[in-house]
């Protein structure tokens, strides 16, 4: 008998829907799988590996997201091989190690995923990071540069001000749990009222799990109920800026540097931010996104996609 409490989900079975919305061909649905790579301490990265050839690429999410963000992006590369990887608490990877939980350092993060790329893609053409994977791929490439031959950073650079993202602070900063579907897609459709709804619950069933008392949690919330005796990591003073430490690491990188940037008013960066990386890189592209916000894979999945591809080229 179903239970009209619970929510049907089938991880592999919403591509069709990414491709309808987006104008994209479908034909045959992709080939995706799950791999689990273990890393220290016994805790296991998850990623999903598109195609059967050695993967071109890398994609690493943002804070709070997991690897289906880029499943839109990946449908418009094919038949590009590419592996998406779950960060280190987020999706269907372990959850994150002490320092993780207290610091959320990107360089943590990191070590993490250098493990799981020289099993998964070793020689990947480019990294792609949006977001705190963006800040994880500039320590990447500071840790393991053989890893990083090209990389791309989706709307971030170390050095933004705090405020610029308090608004994706304010949602991820929200409630641990919610009583049902209803309330978590009416939180989340609040803070992107430029997504269809069809988009918002794809990404929620990808983003969320259900519990046995039919309530749901984020997945990368999951460790906030587990560690709640943990302290909180120190909310930035406004007018500060995020880490900065990963200046001089993004100054000395030698391969070749793409910045992809949101230009809508829910990006993060600003003028500013661009003309300090042109200044610490003179060499590095960068390519504005005038109808996407931070979240660029979201808002103009197609025109990133065909971006990278023409950078790694």
């Amino acid at each position: 008998m179903s239970d009209p409490g619970r929510v049907n989900y089938d991880e592999f079975g919403l591509f069709h829907e990414n491709a309808a919305e987006f104008g994209l061909a479908y034909g045959a649905p992709p080939y995706v799988r799950r791999r689990q790579v273990e890393v220290e301490d016994g805790r296991s990265i998850s990623s999903l590996v598109w195609g059967e050839d050695p993967p071109e690429l890398v994609l690493l999410h943002g804070g709070s997201q997991n690897a289906h963000t880029w499943d839109t992006v990946a449908m418009a590369l094919r038949p590009r091989s590419l592996v998406a990887i779950d960060l280190p608490g987020h999706g269907h990877s372990d959850g994150p190690g002490v320092t993780q939980r207290v610091e959320r350092s990107p360089r943590a993060a990191a070590a993490d995923v250098a493990e799981a790329l020289r099993s998964l893609a070793p020689d990947a053409r480019a990294v792609v990071g949006m977001s705190f994977g963006g800040l994880t791929a500039i320590a990447l490439a500071e840790l393991a540069p053989d890893l990083v031959r090209r990389l791309v950073l989706v709307d971030v650079l170390p050095g933004l001000k705090a405020e610029h993202g308090r608004h994706i602070a304010d949602f991820v900063n929200g409630p641990a749990t919610f009583a049902d579907f209803d309330e978590i897609l009416a939180r989340t459709a609040a803070f992107n009222p430029t997504r269809s709804e069809s988009s918002l619950r794809r990404g929620i069933l990808h983003n969320a799990v259900q519990l046995d008392d039919r309530s749901w949690v984020w997945r990368h919330a999951r460790w906030r109920l587990e560690h709640e005796n943990e302290p909180e990591p120190t909310r930035p003073e406004p007018g500060s800026r995020l880490h900065t430490d990963l200046l001089e690491p993004l100054g000395r990188i030698v391969m070749p540097v793409l910045l992809a940037r949101g230009m809508r008013s829910d990006s993060v960066l600003r003028d500013g931010d661009e003309a300090e990386l042109l200044g610490r890189l003179p060499a590095a592209r960068v390519v504005h996104f005038e109808e996407a916000g931070h979240s660029i894979q979201g808002d103009m999945p197609v025109e990133l996609a065909a971006t990278v591809a023409e950078f790694i080229r």
